[in-house]
């Protein structure tokens, strides 16, 4: 859940803010003059959004993905025993 606080307690609490985001993934929405100006959260969260961000910008990734999804949905796929067989893998 997203906690919002003004800028001034944000301040005063940063480094158990800043704790609490990296251990507990707390996130933050920090205020000045009670409108939304930044957002606190763990650097893994971060790097997690951003990942994701550049995966849905890739036009032929997603098409992959959905492609993927469909042969799925209809029966499509071999799974890893039957690929380890055809490949004759002693795994």
């Amino acid at each position: 859940m997203t906690k919002t606080l003004p800028i001034t307690q944000a301040r005063e609490e940063l480094p158990l803010l800043v704790r609490n985001a990296a251990r507990r993934l707390d996130e933050y929405t920090i205020t000045v003059n009670g409108s939304p100006a930044a957002v606190l959260l763990s650097a893994a969260e971060y790097e997690s959004w951003k990942e994701t961000n550049e995966i849905l910008a890739d036009k032929a990734l997603m098409k992959s993905i959905k492609k993927s999804d469909e042969d799925l949905k209809k029966g499509k796929y071999i799974t890893f025993d039957q690929l380890k067989k055809e490949l004759k893998l002693n795994v």
